[in-house]
């Protein structure tokens, strides 16, 4: 397990399609900081380089400048500091989709357990955490069933557990409530920031949705490839049982 550090900071992040007059940039001078345990909602209208910043965020491509530091370690300086891109993704970076892209042919425990199996951890304790995570977001009576038979909300939140299972510093969650009805996307986002003060998680959350921003303290709007700090309503989540 990885302690949560120091969240998220990214400093003069800039990332460049093609070369010379073709050239496009993305993103031109990108600055955030996402302190541990905090939800920061990233919002902009399409091309903004919202994608683009997730992406770099996620080390599934590559900036073309600039510095990104997760936890306690720098894993960009103008190059990336660490040779096992995958390892990163696997141990430091949490994703949560709009899809769950839960795996069909194993139960939910082993679905939230695989990732840290993966990483060496065994089993055992593997699942242990897994069941922790189940029962902290109220599925731990879907531990045994496979992934047909959940709800969707019951799979979101599933996803979610997955993407704690090896403690990271961060979580990067691309429009998890997008396909949810107003109820649900609410409980997806209470979940998100309880998940995220209970485990000393960053978050940052890339959404469309009107109904979720209410939600945010602090937001970056991101447009013309920068990105631009506000603070959000920050409105308390009703904290009722969680719907199906």
């Amino acid at each position: 397990m990885h302690a949560p550090g120091h969240g998220i900071r990214i400093e003069g992040l800039r990332k460049r399609y093609g070369e010379g007059s073709t050239a496009v940039d993305a993103l031109k001078d990108v600055n955030m900081q996402v302190a541990p345990g905090e939800v920061v909602g990233l919002i902009g209208p399409s091309g903004s380089g919202k994608s683009t910043l997730l992406k770099c965020l996620g080390a599934v491509i590559e900036p073309t400048a600039g510095r990104m530091i997760l936890g306690e370690q720098t894993i960009y300086d103008n190059d990336w500091t660490m040779p096992d891109l995958r390892a990163l993704r696997r141990d430091r970076i949490g994703f949560v989709f709009q899809a769950p892209y839960l795996i069909p042919f194993l139960n939910v425990t082993d679905n939230v357990a695989l990732l840290p199996m993966l990483a060496g951890q065994k089993n055992a304790v593997a699942r242990a955490r897994a069941r922790e995570l189940l029962a902290a977001l109220d599925v731990a009576h879907r531990a045994e069933a496979q992934p047909s038979e959940l709800s969707g909300g019951e799979q979101q939140r599933v996803a979610i557990a997955r993407a704690l299972a090896n403690q990271p510093p961060v979580i990067l969650a691309d429009e998890p409530t997008a396909p949810l009805d107003s109820e649900r996307a609410l409980a997806v986002m209470r979940i998100l920031n309880q998940m995220a003060a209970q485990y000393r998680t960053a978050i940052i959350v890339v959404t469309h949705d009107e109904k979720i921003i209410p939600t945010f303290r602090r937001i970056y709007h991101i447009r013309d490839g920068q990105t631009h700090e506000e603070v959000g309503e920050g409105r308390a989540i009703d904290l009722a049982p969680l719907p199906a």
